[in-house]
Protein backbone atom coordinates (compact mmCIF):
# COMPACT_ATOMS: atom_id res chain seq x y z
CA UNK A 1 0.00 0.00 0.00
CA UNK A 2 2.66 2.58 0.67
CA UNK A 3 4.03 2.35 -3.26
CA UNK A 4 -0.02 3.91 -3.93
CA UNK A 5 1.03 7.02 -1.70
CA UNK A 6 3.28 8.43 -4.11
CA UNK A 7 0.00 9.78 -5.79
CA UNK A 8 0.36 12.42 -2.63
CA UNK A 9 3.35 14.24 -3.65
CA UNK A 10 1.12 16.30 -5.40
CA UNK A 11 -0.42 17.29 -1.61
CA UNK A 12 2.55 17.20 0.54
CA UNK A 13 1.93 21.09 1.86
CA UNK A 14 -1.46 19.53 3.13
CA UNK A 15 -0.06 16.90 4.24
CA UNK A 16 2.90 18.98 6.49
CA UNK A 17 -0.30 21.00 7.35
CA UNK A 18 -2.72 18.41 8.26
CA UNK A 19 0.28 16.60 10.61
CA UNK A 20 0.80 20.16 12.16
CA UNK A 21 -3.09 20.67 12.94
CA UNK A 22 -3.13 16.89 14.07
CA UNK A 23 0.13 17.32 16.42
CA UNK A 24 -1.54 20.83 18.16
CA UNK A 25 -4.59 19.12 18.17
CA UNK A 26 -2.99 16.15 20.38
CA UNK A 27 -1.16 18.27 22.53
CA UNK A 28 -3.63 20.41 23.70
CA UNK A 29 -5.85 17.34 25.18
CA UNK A 30 -2.95 15.85 26.58
CA UNK A 31 -2.54 19.08 28.47
CA UNK A 32 -6.06 19.34 29.92
CA UNK A 33 -5.49 17.13 32.64
CA UNK A 34 -2.44 18.96 33.74
CA UNK A 35 -4.02 22.03 34.13
CA UNK A 36 -6.97 20.44 35.49
CA UNK A 37 -4.90 18.61 38.30
CA UNK A 38 -3.51 22.31 38.83
CA UNK A 39 -6.86 23.37 39.77
CA UNK A 40 -7.76 20.80 42.02
CA UNK A 41 -4.53 20.88 43.39
CA UNK A 42 -3.64 24.82 43.77
CA UNK A 43 -7.43 26.13 43.00
CA UNK A 44 -9.71 23.99 45.14
CA UNK A 45 -7.48 23.23 47.47
CA UNK A 46 -6.67 26.56 48.80
CA UNK A 47 -9.56 27.94 47.95
CA UNK A 48 -8.14 30.44 45.08
CA UNK A 49 -10.93 31.29 43.10
CA UNK A 50 -8.79 33.67 41.02
CA UNK A 51 -6.38 30.82 40.14
CA UNK A 52 -9.44 28.44 39.13
CA UNK A 53 -10.79 30.89 37.22
CA UNK A 54 -7.69 31.80 35.06
CA UNK A 55 -6.65 28.66 34.92
CA UNK A 56 -10.12 27.88 34.00
CA UNK A 57 -9.53 30.55 31.10
CA UNK A 58 -6.54 28.98 29.90
CA UNK A 59 -8.73 25.47 29.60
CA UNK A 60 -11.36 27.18 27.43
CA UNK A 61 -8.76 28.59 25.08
CA UNK A 62 -6.48 25.76 24.83
CA UNK A 63 -9.81 23.46 23.96
CA UNK A 64 -11.15 26.06 21.60
CA UNK A 65 -7.42 26.08 19.87
CA UNK A 66 -7.91 22.35 19.70
CA UNK A 67 -11.09 22.39 18.72
CA UNK A 68 -10.29 24.61 15.33
CA UNK A 69 -7.27 22.46 14.66
CA UNK A 70 -9.25 19.71 14.36
CA UNK A 71 -11.25 20.84 12.17
CA UNK A 72 -8.74 22.02 10.12
CA UNK A 73 -7.19 19.00 10.13
CA UNK A 74 -10.38 17.18 9.74
CA UNK A 75 -11.03 19.26 6.25
CA UNK A 76 -7.25 18.89 5.04
CA UNK A 77 -7.05 15.25 5.60
CA UNK A 78 -10.66 14.31 3.44
CA UNK A 79 -9.91 16.75 0.53
CA UNK A 80 -6.20 15.10 1.10
CA UNK A 81 -8.03 11.56 0.82
CA UNK A 82 -10.39 12.52 -1.54
CA UNK A 83 -8.43 13.70 -4.33
CA UNK A 84 -5.78 10.88 -3.66
CA UNK A 85 -8.76 8.58 -4.48
CA UNK A 86 -9.69 10.58 -7.57
CA UNK A 87 -6.22 10.23 -9.12
CA UNK A 88 -5.70 6.69 -7.97
CA UNK A 89 -8.83 6.09 -10.29
CA UNK A 90 -7.71 8.59 -13.34
CA UNK A 91 -4.63 6.21 -13.16
CA UNK A 92 -6.02 2.92 -12.80
CA UNK A 93 -8.76 3.67 -15.62
CA UNK A 94 -5.85 5.56 -18.02
CA UNK A 95 -4.03 2.16 -17.61
CA UNK A 96 -6.77 -0.08 -18.37
CA UNK A 97 -7.36 1.65 -21.67
CA UNK A 98 -3.78 1.25 -22.75
CA UNK A 99 -4.20 -2.41 -21.78
CA UNK A 100 -4.79 -5.11 -24.96
CA UNK A 101 -7.93 -7.46 -25.78
CA UNK A 102 -5.46 -10.00 -24.00
CA UNK A 103 -4.86 -8.34 -21.20
CA UNK A 104 -8.61 -7.29 -20.16
CA UNK A 105 -9.40 -10.88 -20.81
CA UNK A 106 -6.65 -11.54 -18.31
CA UNK A 107 -8.15 -9.63 -15.41
CA UNK A 108 -11.55 -10.06 -16.40
CA UNK A 109 -14.04 -6.80 -16.45
CA UNK A 110 -15.93 -7.65 -13.53
CA UNK A 111 -12.33 -7.22 -11.40
CA UNK A 112 -11.49 -4.34 -13.30
CA UNK A 113 -14.69 -2.69 -11.93
CA UNK A 114 -13.60 -3.86 -8.56
CA UNK A 115 -10.62 -2.41 -8.48
CA UNK A 116 -11.27 0.77 -10.27
CA UNK A 117 -14.01 1.53 -7.66
CA UNK A 118 -14.35 -0.43 -4.21
CA UNK A 119 -10.52 -1.57 -3.80
CA UNK A 120 -10.00 2.34 -4.28
CA UNK A 121 -12.66 3.42 -2.09
CA UNK A 122 -10.92 1.14 0.94
CA UNK A 123 -7.28 2.61 0.32
CA UNK A 124 -8.92 6.16 0.07
CA UNK A 125 -10.70 5.57 3.64
CA UNK A 126 -7.62 3.95 5.41
CA UNK A 127 -5.52 7.21 3.98
CA UNK A 128 -8.59 9.54 5.48
CA UNK A 129 -7.67 7.26 8.83
CA UNK A 130 -4.47 7.27 8.74
CA UNK A 131 -4.31 11.05 8.44
CA UNK A 132 -6.69 11.46 11.56
CA UNK A 133 -5.87 8.79 13.74
CA UNK A 134 -2.37 6.91 12.63
CA UNK A 135 -0.56 10.01 13.83
CA UNK A 136 -2.69 11.21 16.83
CA UNK A 137 -2.89 7.97 18.63
CA UNK A 138 1.75 7.05 18.97
CA UNK A 139 2.02 10.59 19.94
CA UNK A 140 -1.36 10.66 22.73
CA UNK A 141 0.45 7.31 23.68
CA UNK A 142 3.93 8.36 24.00
CA UNK A 143 2.52 12.01 25.26
CA UNK A 144 0.15 10.08 27.67
CA UNK A 145 2.72 7.87 29.27
CA UNK A 146 5.20 10.69 29.79
CA UNK A 147 2.68 13.28 31.65
CA UNK A 148 1.37 10.25 33.32
CA UNK A 149 5.26 9.68 34.78
CA UNK A 150 5.51 13.30 36.06
CA UNK A 151 1.78 13.07 37.75
CA UNK A 152 3.33 9.79 39.80
CA UNK A 153 5.44 6.68 38.66
CA UNK A 154 4.59 4.19 41.21
CA UNK A 155 0.87 4.00 39.75
CA UNK A 156 2.45 4.27 36.00
CA UNK A 157 3.26 0.02 37.09
CA UNK A 158 -0.50 -0.62 36.49
CA UNK A 159 -0.11 0.66 32.86
CA UNK A 160 2.59 -1.50 32.56
CA UNK A 161 0.15 -4.43 33.47
CA UNK A 162 -3.09 -2.84 31.45
CA UNK A 163 -1.06 -2.00 28.41
CA UNK A 164 0.67 -5.22 27.63
CA UNK A 165 -2.57 -7.73 27.67
CA UNK A 166 -4.47 -5.07 25.73
CA UNK A 167 -1.68 -5.45 23.07
CA UNK A 168 -1.83 -9.15 23.41
CA UNK A 169 -5.66 -8.99 23.08
CA UNK A 170 -5.82 -6.58 19.92
CA UNK A 171 -2.73 -8.90 18.28
CA UNK A 172 -4.99 -11.88 18.43
CA UNK A 173 -7.72 -10.77 17.32
CA UNK A 174 -6.12 -9.21 14.09
CA UNK A 175 -4.90 -12.06 13.49
CA UNK A 176 -7.93 -14.01 13.05
CA UNK A 177 -10.10 -11.08 11.18
CA UNK A 178 -6.96 -10.31 8.65
CA UNK A 179 -7.56 -13.29 6.59
CA UNK A 180 -11.45 -12.98 6.57
CA UNK A 181 -10.96 -9.44 5.35
CA UNK A 182 -8.88 -10.25 2.87
CA UNK A 183 -11.57 -12.67 1.39
CA UNK A 184 -14.00 -10.03 0.88
CA UNK A 185 -12.60 -8.62 -1.89
CA UNK A 186 -12.03 -11.49 -4.19
CA UNK A 187 -15.73 -12.61 -2.49
CA UNK A 188 -16.85 -8.95 -3.98
CA UNK A 189 -15.49 -9.20 -7.19
CA UNK A 190 -17.72 -12.14 -7.49
CA UNK A 191 -20.66 -10.79 -6.68
CA UNK A 192 -20.30 -8.39 -9.10
CA UNK A 193 -19.47 -10.77 -11.68
CA UNK A 194 -22.63 -12.40 -11.03
CA UNK A 195 -24.75 -9.04 -11.21
CA UNK A 196 -23.06 -7.86 -14.34
CA UNK A 197 -24.19 -11.28 -15.95
CA UNK A 198 -27.63 -11.03 -14.72
CA UNK A 199 -28.27 -7.41 -16.12
CA UNK A 200 -26.08 -7.87 -19.20
CA UNK A 201 -27.75 -11.03 -20.14
CA UNK A 202 -31.44 -10.52 -18.60
CA UNK A 203 -33.20 -11.36 -22.12
CA UNK A 204 -31.23 -14.48 -22.38
CA UNK A 205 -32.35 -15.15 -18.82
CA UNK A 206 -35.86 -14.70 -19.32
CA UNK A 207 -35.97 -16.44 -22.68
CA UNK A 208 -34.59 -18.95 -21.25
CA UNK A 209 -36.73 -19.20 -18.16
CA UNK A 210 -34.00 -19.11 -15.52
CA UNK A 211 -34.51 -16.16 -13.48
CA UNK A 212 -34.92 -18.48 -10.69
CA UNK A 213 -31.60 -19.87 -11.68
CA UNK A 214 -29.95 -16.63 -11.55
CA UNK A 215 -31.65 -15.11 -8.55
CA UNK A 216 -30.45 -18.61 -6.64
CA UNK A 217 -26.39 -17.50 -8.08
CA UNK A 218 -26.96 -13.90 -6.69
CA UNK A 219 -28.42 -15.01 -3.47
CA UNK A 220 -25.05 -17.78 -2.84
CA UNK A 221 -22.28 -15.08 -3.82
CA UNK A 222 -24.47 -12.04 -1.82
CA UNK A 223 -25.07 -14.48 0.89
CA UNK A 224 -21.01 -16.26 0.81
CA UNK A 225 -20.21 -11.98 1.04
CA UNK A 226 -22.24 -11.78 4.06
CA UNK A 227 -21.43 -14.76 5.82
CA UNK A 228 -17.52 -13.59 5.67
CA UNK A 229 -18.70 -9.94 6.77
CA UNK A 230 -20.21 -11.24 9.50
CA UNK A 231 -17.51 -13.59 10.78
CA UNK A 232 -15.03 -10.99 10.12
CA UNK A 233 -17.37 -8.47 12.81
CA UNK A 234 -18.05 -10.85 15.29
CA UNK A 235 -14.13 -11.30 15.73
CA UNK A 236 -14.00 -7.56 15.76
CA UNK A 237 -16.59 -7.16 17.54
CA UNK A 238 -14.90 -9.13 20.72
CA UNK A 239 -12.54 -5.38 20.66
CA UNK A 240 -14.74 -3.35 22.29
CA UNK A 241 -16.02 -5.33 25.69
CA UNK A 242 -12.51 -6.60 25.66
CA UNK A 243 -11.46 -3.07 25.67
CA UNK A 244 -13.46 -1.47 27.86
CA UNK A 245 -13.29 -4.18 30.45
CA UNK A 246 -9.46 -3.83 30.71
CA UNK A 247 -10.38 0.06 30.50
CA UNK A 248 -12.67 -0.09 33.46
CA UNK A 249 -10.33 -2.47 35.71
CA UNK A 250 -7.49 -0.14 34.93
CA UNK A 251 -9.46 2.81 36.24
CA UNK A 252 -10.56 0.64 39.62
CA UNK A 253 -7.14 -0.71 39.98
CA UNK A 254 -5.62 3.14 39.57
CA UNK A 255 -8.40 4.70 41.82
CA UNK A 256 -7.68 1.87 44.00
CA UNK A 257 -4.03 2.10 44.18
CA UNK A 258 -4.28 6.01 44.02
CA UNK A 259 -6.02 6.06 47.10
CA UNK A 260 -3.65 4.30 49.04
CA UNK A 261 -0.57 6.62 47.84
CA UNK A 262 -3.08 9.75 48.75
CA UNK A 263 -3.64 8.07 52.25
CA UNK A 264 0.38 7.96 52.50
CA UNK A 265 1.02 11.56 51.40
CA UNK A 266 2.94 10.70 48.12
CA UNK A 267 0.45 11.56 46.09
CA UNK A 268 -2.08 14.70 45.63
CA UNK A 269 -6.10 13.88 44.45
CA UNK A 270 -5.23 16.17 41.32
CA UNK A 271 -2.90 13.94 40.17
CA UNK A 272 -5.03 11.31 40.68
CA UNK A 273 -7.77 12.76 38.48
CA UNK A 274 -5.25 13.62 35.55
CA UNK A 275 -3.23 10.29 36.02
CA UNK A 276 -6.78 8.66 35.44
CA UNK A 277 -7.57 10.68 32.32
CA UNK A 278 -3.66 10.23 30.83
CA UNK A 279 -4.55 6.11 31.09
CA UNK A 280 -7.87 6.57 29.46
CA UNK A 281 -6.21 8.30 26.75
CA UNK A 282 -3.27 5.79 26.76
CA UNK A 283 -6.02 2.86 26.10
CA UNK A 284 -8.21 4.56 23.79
CA UNK A 285 -4.99 5.71 21.58
CA UNK A 286 -4.42 1.61 21.57
CA UNK A 287 -7.81 1.36 20.66
CA UNK A 288 -7.59 3.59 17.78
CA UNK A 289 -4.45 1.88 16.65
CA UNK A 290 -6.46 -1.67 17.02
CA UNK A 291 -9.51 -0.56 14.43
CA UNK A 292 -6.29 0.83 11.94
CA UNK A 293 -4.81 -2.43 12.52
CA UNK A 294 -8.59 -4.37 11.73
CA UNK A 295 -9.21 -1.46 8.28
CA UNK A 296 -5.21 -2.27 7.21
CA UNK A 297 -5.55 -5.74 6.35
CA UNK A 298 -8.36 -5.87 3.71
CA UNK A 299 -6.75 -2.07 2.54
CA UNK A 300 -3.27 -3.46 1.98
CA UNK A 301 -5.10 -6.62 -0.17
CA UNK A 302 -6.87 -3.92 -2.34
CA UNK A 303 -3.81 -2.31 -2.51
CA UNK A 304 -2.25 -5.33 -4.12
CA UNK A 305 -4.78 -5.64 -6.25
CA UNK A 306 -4.41 -2.01 -7.43
CA UNK A 307 -0.81 -2.61 -7.57
CA UNK A 308 -1.25 -5.58 -10.00
CA UNK A 309 -3.27 -3.43 -12.46
CA UNK A 310 -1.04 -0.49 -12.38
CA UNK A 311 2.31 -2.84 -12.81
CA UNK A 312 1.14 -4.32 -15.85
CA UNK A 313 3.02 -3.50 -18.96
CA UNK A 314 0.77 -3.50 -21.82
CA UNK A 315 1.77 -6.03 -24.42
CA UNK A 316 1.15 -3.38 -27.49
CA UNK A 317 3.13 -0.38 -26.41
CA UNK A 318 3.71 2.81 -29.20
CA UNK A 319 7.24 2.30 -30.54
CA UNK A 320 10.44 4.94 -29.05
CA UNK A 321 10.05 7.20 -32.90
CA UNK A 322 7.10 6.09 -33.94
CA UNK A 323 6.52 7.12 -37.25
CA UNK A 324 3.99 9.80 -36.96
CA UNK A 325 2.54 10.89 -40.51
CA UNK A 326 2.41 9.89 -44.13
CA UNK A 327 4.27 11.50 -46.49
CA UNK A 328 6.81 12.62 -44.15
CA UNK A 329 11.26 11.87 -44.41
CA UNK A 330 10.43 8.01 -43.46
CA UNK A 331 8.33 7.32 -46.08
CA UNK A 332 6.02 8.11 -48.93
CA UNK A 333 3.48 5.67 -50.34
CA UNK A 334 2.20 6.02 -53.77
CA UNK A 335 -1.80 5.51 -51.98
CA UNK A 336 -2.94 4.27 -48.57
CA UNK A 337 -2.76 0.31 -48.44
CA UNK A 338 -3.22 -2.45 -46.63
CA UNK A 339 -0.43 -5.38 -46.74
CA UNK A 340 -0.26 -8.98 -45.08
CA UNK A 341 3.14 -10.47 -45.00
CA UNK A 342 3.62 -13.92 -44.02
CA UNK A 343 1.48 -13.08 -40.58
CA UNK A 344 1.14 -15.73 -38.20
CA UNK A 345 -1.07 -15.36 -34.49
CA UNK A 346 -1.84 -17.20 -31.77
CA UNK A 347 -3.80 -16.74 -28.91
CA UNK A 348 -2.33 -16.76 -25.94
CA UNK A 349 -2.76 -20.42 -24.63
CA UNK A 350 -3.71 -22.18 -27.49
CA UNK A 351 -2.58 -25.13 -29.32
CA UNK A 352 -2.70 -24.34 -32.70
CA UNK A 353 -2.23 -20.53 -34.77
CA UNK A 354 -5.69 -18.74 -35.43
CA UNK A 355 -3.89 -17.73 -38.50
CA UNK A 356 -1.10 -19.32 -40.52
CA UNK A 357 0.95 -17.74 -43.06
CA UNK A 358 -1.78 -15.02 -44.31
CA UNK A 359 -0.50 -12.72 -47.48
CA UNK A 360 -2.44 -10.42 -49.34
CA UNK A 361 -2.54 -6.67 -50.02
CA UNK A 362 -5.87 -3.93 -50.11
CA UNK A 363 -5.37 -0.90 -52.34
CA UNK A 364 -6.67 2.58 -52.81
CA UNK A 365 -10.10 2.19 -53.97
CA UNK A 366 -10.78 -1.20 -53.54
CA UNK A 367 -13.29 -3.60 -51.66
CA UNK A 368 -11.20 -6.32 -50.51
CA UNK A 369 -14.01 -9.04 -48.41
CA UNK A 370 -12.58 -11.60 -46.23
CA UNK A 371 -15.39 -15.26 -46.02
CA UNK A 372 -14.86 -17.94 -44.37
CA UNK A 373 -16.42 -20.45 -41.95
CA UNK A 374 -16.94 -19.78 -38.21
CA UNK A 375 -14.46 -19.89 -36.39
CA UNK A 376 -12.21 -19.62 -39.53
CA UNK A 377 -10.37 -15.99 -38.16
CA UNK A 378 -12.04 -13.55 -40.30
CA UNK A 379 -12.36 -10.97 -37.49
CA UNK A 380 -9.28 -11.82 -36.34
CA UNK A 381 -7.32 -11.20 -38.89
CA UNK A 382 -8.75 -7.65 -39.33
CA UNK A 383 -8.46 -7.09 -35.36
CA UNK A 384 -4.84 -6.98 -36.42
CA UNK A 385 -4.74 -3.91 -38.58
CA UNK A 386 -5.93 -1.65 -35.77
CA UNK A 387 -3.22 -3.69 -33.39
CA UNK A 388 -6.16 -5.09 -30.99
CA UNK A 389 -3.10 -8.15 -31.15
CA UNK A 390 0.14 -8.01 -32.22
CA UNK A 391 1.28 -11.04 -34.77
CA UNK A 392 3.19 -13.82 -33.41
CA UNK A 393 5.19 -13.77 -36.88
CA UNK A 394 5.25 -11.70 -40.10
CA UNK A 395 3.99 -7.64 -40.27
CA UNK A 396 0.75 -6.05 -40.96
CA UNK A 397 1.92 -2.98 -43.27
CA UNK A 398 -0.56 0.30 -43.67
CA UNK A 399 0.58 3.20 -45.83
CA UNK A 400 3.79 0.76 -46.40
CA UNK A 401 4.50 1.14 -42.64
CA UNK A 402 4.92 -1.92 -40.40
CA UNK A 403 1.50 -0.72 -37.98
CA UNK A 404 4.35 -1.94 -34.61
CA UNK A 405 6.48 1.14 -35.90
CA UNK A 406 3.36 3.52 -35.52
CA UNK A 407 1.50 4.79 -32.64
CA UNK A 408 -1.29 3.82 -32.04
CA UNK A 409 -3.00 6.96 -32.16
CA UNK A 410 -1.60 7.98 -35.95
CA UNK A 411 -2.75 4.20 -36.68
CA UNK A 412 -6.10 3.96 -35.26
CA UNK A 413 -6.80 8.05 -36.42
CA UNK A 414 -6.64 6.49 -40.37
CA UNK A 415 -9.16 3.72 -39.06
CA UNK A 416 -13.03 3.89 -39.15
CA UNK A 417 -14.54 0.46 -37.74
CA UNK A 418 -18.02 -0.89 -37.56
CA UNK A 419 -17.21 -4.03 -34.97
CA UNK A 420 -19.05 -7.41 -35.28
CA UNK A 421 -20.53 -6.70 -31.74
CA UNK A 422 -22.20 -2.82 -32.45
CA UNK A 423 -21.85 -0.55 -29.58
CA UNK A 424 -23.74 2.59 -28.85
CA UNK A 425 -23.51 4.77 -25.94
CA UNK A 426 -25.80 6.62 -23.68
CA UNK A 427 -26.60 10.07 -24.83
CA UNK A 428 -28.07 11.67 -28.19
CA UNK A 429 -28.09 9.56 -31.98
CA UNK A 430 -25.80 12.76 -33.09
CA UNK A 431 -23.27 12.31 -30.19
CA UNK A 432 -22.76 8.75 -31.17
CA UNK A 433 -22.13 9.52 -35.17
CA UNK A 434 -19.64 12.37 -33.92
CA UNK A 435 -17.92 9.71 -31.77
CA UNK A 436 -15.15 9.95 -34.45
CA UNK A 437 -15.33 12.99 -35.38
CA UNK A 438 -16.49 16.25 -32.84
CA UNK A 439 -16.14 18.81 -35.75
CA UNK A 440 -18.73 17.00 -37.29
CA UNK A 441 -21.57 19.74 -38.55
CA UNK A 442 -25.04 18.42 -38.38
CA UNK A 443 -25.43 18.19 -42.31
CA UNK A 444 -22.20 15.40 -42.52
CA UNK A 445 -23.87 13.54 -39.57
CA UNK A 446 -27.24 13.67 -42.26
CA UNK A 447 -25.08 12.64 -45.27
CA UNK A 448 -23.45 9.58 -43.29
CA UNK A 449 -26.82 8.42 -42.37
CA UNK A 450 -28.03 8.79 -45.43
CA UNK A 451 -25.56 6.71 -46.56
CA UNK A 452 -25.84 3.98 -44.13
CA UNK A 453 -29.24 3.61 -44.76
CA UNK A 454 -30.73 5.26 -41.35
CA UNK A 455 -32.21 8.14 -42.49
CA UNK A 456 -35.76 6.52 -42.60
CA UNK A 457 -35.69 5.59 -39.14
CA UNK A 458 -34.16 8.85 -37.54
CA UNK A 459 -36.24 11.01 -39.80
CA UNK A 460 -39.38 9.43 -37.78
CA UNK A 461 -37.91 10.74 -34.54
CA UNK A 462 -39.11 13.32 -33.14
CA UNK A 463 -35.93 14.85 -31.55
CA UNK A 464 -34.04 13.87 -35.34
CA UNK A 465 -30.46 13.25 -34.61
CA UNK A 466 -31.24 14.95 -31.09
CA UNK A 467 -32.84 11.38 -30.30
CA UNK A 468 -32.02 9.44 -26.91
CA UNK A 469 -30.20 6.26 -27.13
CA UNK A 470 -30.34 4.02 -24.34
CA UNK A 471 -27.55 2.43 -22.57
CA UNK A 472 -26.05 0.29 -25.60
CA UNK A 473 -28.67 1.21 -27.72
CA UNK A 474 -31.67 -0.98 -26.01
CA UNK A 475 -34.10 1.33 -27.46
CA UNK A 476 -32.78 0.52 -31.08
CA UNK A 477 -32.97 -2.76 -32.80
CA UNK A 478 -29.96 -5.01 -34.03
CA UNK A 479 -30.51 -3.49 -37.94
CA UNK A 480 -30.91 0.20 -36.59
CA UNK A 481 -27.74 -0.08 -34.48
CA UNK A 482 -25.87 -1.62 -37.56
CA UNK A 483 -26.81 0.96 -39.38
CA UNK A 484 -25.98 3.61 -36.75
CA UNK A 485 -22.21 2.21 -36.19
CA UNK A 486 -22.02 2.29 -40.27
CA UNK A 487 -22.65 6.07 -40.02
CA UNK A 488 -20.43 6.78 -37.55
CA UNK A 489 -17.52 5.30 -39.52
CA UNK A 490 -18.83 7.41 -42.40
CA UNK A 491 -18.20 10.74 -40.21
CA UNK A 492 -14.88 10.17 -39.49
CA UNK A 493 -14.13 9.82 -43.11
CA UNK A 494 -11.06 7.92 -42.57
CA UNK A 495 -8.48 6.45 -44.87
CA UNK A 496 -9.28 2.40 -44.11
CA UNK A 497 -12.83 1.18 -43.58
CA UNK A 498 -13.10 -2.24 -41.89
CA UNK A 499 -16.96 -3.09 -41.70
CA UNK A 500 -16.69 -6.47 -39.36
CA UNK A 501 -19.66 -8.90 -40.75
CA UNK A 502 -21.68 -5.39 -39.92
CA UNK A 503 -24.26 -6.36 -42.37
CA UNK A 504 -25.65 -9.54 -40.69
CA UNK A 505 -28.89 -7.59 -39.11
CA UNK A 506 -29.55 -6.00 -42.35
CA UNK A 507 -32.10 -7.79 -45.16
CA UNK A 508 -30.52 -8.02 -48.69
CA UNK A 509 -32.43 -4.80 -50.10
CA UNK A 510 -30.71 -2.61 -47.35
CA UNK A 511 -27.22 -4.52 -47.53
CA UNK A 512 -27.01 -3.93 -51.33
CA UNK A 513 -28.04 -0.52 -51.19
CA UNK A 514 -25.86 0.53 -48.43
CA UNK A 515 -22.65 -1.55 -50.45
CA UNK A 516 -23.76 0.38 -53.50
CA UNK A 517 -23.34 3.79 -51.50
CA UNK A 518 -20.54 3.02 -49.68
CA UNK A 519 -18.83 2.09 -53.51
CA UNK A 520 -19.46 5.68 -54.26
CA UNK A 521 -18.46 7.09 -50.89
CA UNK A 522 -15.08 5.60 -50.06
CA UNK A 523 -13.74 5.81 -53.52
CA UNK A 524 -10.73 7.39 -51.71
CA UNK A 525 -10.21 4.90 -49.06
CA UNK A 526 -9.11 0.82 -48.77
CA UNK A 527 -12.50 -0.80 -47.44
CA UNK A 528 -12.68 -4.40 -46.05
CA UNK A 529 -15.54 -5.93 -45.68
CA UNK A 530 -15.63 -9.15 -43.09
CA UNK A 531 -19.37 -11.19 -43.99
CA UNK A 532 -20.73 -14.72 -44.04
CA UNK A 533 -23.14 -13.79 -46.95
CA UNK A 534 -21.75 -14.54 -50.38
CA UNK A 535 -24.53 -11.72 -51.82
CA UNK A 536 -22.49 -9.39 -49.65
CA UNK A 537 -18.99 -10.28 -51.18
CA UNK A 538 -19.58 -11.17 -55.16
CA UNK A 539 -19.38 -8.07 -55.86
CA UNK A 540 -16.13 -7.02 -54.33
CA UNK A 541 -12.68 -6.31 -56.13
CA UNK A 542 -11.22 -8.58 -54.24
CA UNK A 543 -11.93 -12.13 -52.09
CA UNK A 544 -9.99 -13.68 -49.75
CA UNK A 545 -11.39 -16.75 -48.72
CA UNK A 546 -10.16 -18.44 -45.29
CA UNK A 547 -10.09 -21.58 -43.81
CA UNK A 548 -9.33 -23.09 -40.59
CA UNK A 549 -6.88 -19.67 -40.61
CA UNK A 550 -5.20 -20.19 -43.81
CA UNK A 551 -5.85 -18.35 -47.07
CA UNK A 552 -8.13 -20.82 -48.92
CA UNK A 553 -8.27 -18.54 -52.42
CA UNK A 554 -7.91 -15.15 -53.02
CA UNK A 555 -9.64 -13.25 -56.49
CA UNK A 556 -12.76 -12.10 -57.87
CA UNK A 557 -16.29 -13.89 -57.60
CA UNK A 558 -15.62 -15.07 -60.91
CA UNK A 559 -12.20 -16.59 -60.49
CA UNK A 560 -12.94 -18.34 -57.16
CA UNK A 561 -15.90 -20.28 -58.10
CA UNK A 562 -13.58 -22.42 -60.86
CA UNK A 563 -10.61 -22.60 -58.61
CA UNK A 564 -11.44 -22.56 -54.85
CA UNK A 565 -13.51 -25.39 -53.58
CA UNK A 566 -14.68 -24.11 -50.53
CA UNK A 567 -15.30 -20.73 -51.53
CA UNK A 568 -17.60 -23.02 -53.96
CA UNK A 569 -19.01 -24.72 -50.84
CA UNK A 570 -20.15 -21.73 -49.47
CA UNK A 571 -22.02 -19.83 -52.08
CA UNK A 572 -23.50 -23.60 -53.25
CA UNK A 573 -24.72 -23.75 -49.77
CA UNK A 574 -26.36 -20.31 -50.03
CA UNK A 575 -27.32 -19.72 -53.37
CA UNK A 576 -29.20 -21.68 -55.76
CA UNK A 577 -28.31 -23.18 -59.30
CA UNK A 578 -30.04 -20.62 -60.79
CA UNK A 579 -28.43 -17.75 -58.59
CA UNK A 580 -24.82 -19.07 -58.86
CA UNK A 581 -25.53 -19.28 -62.72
Amino acid sequence: MIRLYQFLKPYSTALGATVAFVLLQTLSTLYLPTLMADIVDHGIARKDIGYIVSTGEVMLAITVGGMVCSIAAAFLSSRIAVGFGRDVRAKLFARVETFSLHEVDLFGTATLITRTTNDVTQVQMVTLVILRMMIGAPITAIGGLILALQQDRPLTLVLAVAVPILVIAIVLIARAAIPQFGLMQIKLDRLNLVMREGLTGIRVIRAFNRVDHQTQRFDHANTDIADNAIRANRIVALLMPIMMLLMNLTTVAILWFGAVRINSGGMHVGSLIAFTQYAMQIMFSFLMVSMMFVMIPRAAASAVRINAVLDTVPEIADPLHPIEAVGGPEISPPSPTIEFRDVTFSYPGAEQPALSDISFSAGLGEVTAIIGGTGSGKSTLVNLIPRFYDVDRGSVLVDGVDVREMSQQTLRAKIGLVPQRTVLFAGMIADNLRYGNQDANDAALMHAAEVAQATEFISLMSDGLGATVAQGGSNFSGGQKQRLSIARALVRKPEIYIFDDSFSALDFRTDARIRAALKREATDSTVLIVAQRVATVMDADRIIVLDDGRVAGIGSHRELMHNCNVYREIVSSQLSAEEVA
